[in-house]
């Protein structure tokens, strides 16, 4: 059993390192102050995906073949008449232009020319241009960065010495994309018929959602918010996988369910280009399904996202004493944790702990009445906790409804918050970074964590969506997820201090549960994330990435 592994991935140099489980350590091993020494035999032989194979689903290529260029003379060359027409039979120039960040892009090219030396310009779309003079046939490399978010036709024209041109243009769509607060509002309801025929979701099928283009949602969103909700499985256990329309399912997961259980989990999904996320049931259970919307991403300019903490900002046992049924308390998130006034919206974990009652909470706006959507669902006794985002009023206020009739604790931690400025999100396609199931004796012991170096030697990433799901717990406990203080190379040297965990946490359950929740990770200065298992006993982890935050 490790109660420490890694996994590490270097960012800068996406197409080389990969992603693998590395050496653990047992907690409380060791001498006082010293970190414990590595376990003999940790160390799998099967390596997991590396970022290039993640990037490459985020950092897709739009090519225009040189047959498409299109050849113009000059006047002078027209004059000459047939002869200099037929010069330079073969000049064309083929383009193409992928993604390298979230702003910045790298063009291809490819000249076929009879004549040498060349001219090549490549108009970025944006007011500016490159010009090379002198160039010859074969392949080029062009790197840009644009100054903002959004679509732009790259243009590529090559002149010769008689006075011909050809030229290609390919249309792009910067890959960050950014986020606009929109509800919360309920898209899918199979239990009354909203967004889809009125009926359960049986097992091995799907059910759909439309995006794009649904109430003031825009065309052309990339991604979306959505909170989603598993309500009363029949028939057996599962998990709902949410992914784009008209693509490949993946073999990820975004919500686990048990029979009997209503759970809710947060997801971040790209949307299909034809507007739709599609919710698959691969499980042995139908069930009914809600999904929530929360905001949407663009290939524009709107709200940035900046990480925090996490930090504890309200926990009703500490002072405030447990929310009565049906009533609301408020949250100021302003000039808490780093958050400045003016921002958009907050990314927090809320957590309920010890209802009265079976019940719900709703989070929302300051300055608005409580919507009809959830944003956690509980039963009596239980502790859960979920993934909220949710737009703040102008003075940076929240509102938490304890939808129950018997009185809750509740406790809310903040991870971050939108705004201008602030990284642009890359929606890639789901991937599974680590199942420690998969490890013999992988499992994470009590008060021990995993380590991931997701962000090393890459401050440019400064964020990861993933989805953390703990299973095969033996005890009640929680998982708290943050950054870890240590470089890779004192972790690679053996001089690595133990982390302190902080006053906060990611999920909750009870022994043997399996529970999900999406968490919006920090990988702070050394680009190390740290996953910790804050129980008295022994449980796995399986961890999803769907995307991440760049600041270039």
């Amino acid at each position: 059993m490790l109660s420490h592994r890694h996994i590490i991935v270097a960012a800068a140099v996406v197409t080389s390192l990969v992603v693998g489980p590395g050496l653990a350590v047992a907690a409380g091993t060791g001498t006082a102050g010293a970190p414990a020494h590595p376990a003999a035999g940790a160390v799998p032989a099967k390596p997991a995906k590396s970022l290039g194979d993640i990037a490459s689903s985020a950092f897709g290529t739009v090519r225009s073949p040189a047959e498409a260029s299109v050849r113009q003379q000059s006047k002078a060359a027209k004059a000459q008449g047939a002869a200099a027409a037929t010069a330079n039979n073969s000049l064309a120039v083929g383009v193409g232009v992928y993604g390298t960040s979230a702003r910045s892009v790298q063009a291809i090219t490819w000249i076929n020319s009879d004549i040498a030396p060349l001219d090549l310009v490549v108009d970025w779309g944006d007011g500016t241009s490159d010009r090379i003079n002198g160039v010859g046939t074969g392949q080029g490399i062009h790197d840009h960065d644009y100054a903002a978010l959004g679509q732009y036709t790259v243009t590529v024209t090559v002149s010769d010495g008689n006075g011909e041109t050809t030229t290609n243009s390919v249309t792009v769509a910067t890959a960050g994309t950014k986020f606009t607060p929109y509800g919360p509002t309920r898209l899918l309801d199979t239990r009354d018929g909203t967004g889809a025929p009125a009926g359960r979701v049986q097992p091995w099928a799907e059910t759909r959602v439309k995006i794009a283009g649904n109430g003031g949602i825009p065309e052309g969103v990339t991604a979306v918010a959505l909170n989603l909700t598993v309500v009363d499985p029949t028939g057996g256990a599962g998990h709902i996988i949410a992914y784009p329309g008209e693509e490949t399912r993946p073999e990820t997961s975004n919500v686990n369910y048990t029979p009997g259980q209503t759970v809710p989990n947060l997801a971040i999904v790209p949307v299909g280009a034809d507007g739709y996320v599609n919710l698959y049931n691969r499980g042995g259970a139908a069930v009914d399904l809600l999904a929530d919307i929360a905001g949407y991403f663009t290939s524009s300019e709107a709200a940035g996202y900046t990480p925090v903490g996490p930090t504890r900002l309200v926990d009703t046992r500490e002072g405030q004493g447990k929310v009565p049924g049906w009533t609301s308390f408020p949250v100021r998130t302003a000039g808490q944790a780093g958050i400045p006034a003016g921002v958009s919206a907050v990314a927090l974990n809320v957590t309920v702990t010890d209802p009265q009652s079976d019940g719900h909470l709703t989070v929302y706006p300051g300055d608005r009445q409580a919507p009809s959507v959830s944003n956690l669902n509980f039963r009596r006794g239980q502790t859960i906790a979920n993934s909220v985002i949710v737009p703040v009023d102008a003075s940076g206020r929240i509102q938490v409804l304890n939808g129950a009739q018997g009185a809750s604790d509740v406790i809310v931690d903040v991870v971050g918050y939108y705004a201008a400025g602030g990284s642009a999100y890359v929606p890639s396609s789901p991937v599974r970074l680590a199942d420690t199931r998969n490890v013999e004796g992988g499992s994470i012991s009590s008060q021990g964590y995993l380590y991931m170096g997701l962000g090393v030697g890459a401050p440019e990433f400064t964020g990861f969506v993933l989805n953390s799901t703990v299973t095969n717990t033996q005890t009640d406990g929680h998982l708290t997820v943050f950054p870890d203080p240590n470089s890779i190379d004192r972790y690679q040297d053996g001089t690595y201090a133990w982390p302190t965990k902080p006053n906060a946490s990611t999920l909750n359950w009870k022994a043997g549960e399996t529970v999900p929740n999406l968490v919006q990770a920090d990988p702070g200065v050394n680009g190390i994330i740290d996953f910790w298992n804050a129980s008295g006993g022994n449980a796995d982890l399986v961890v999803d990435l769907f995307g991440f935050y760049m600041n270039r």
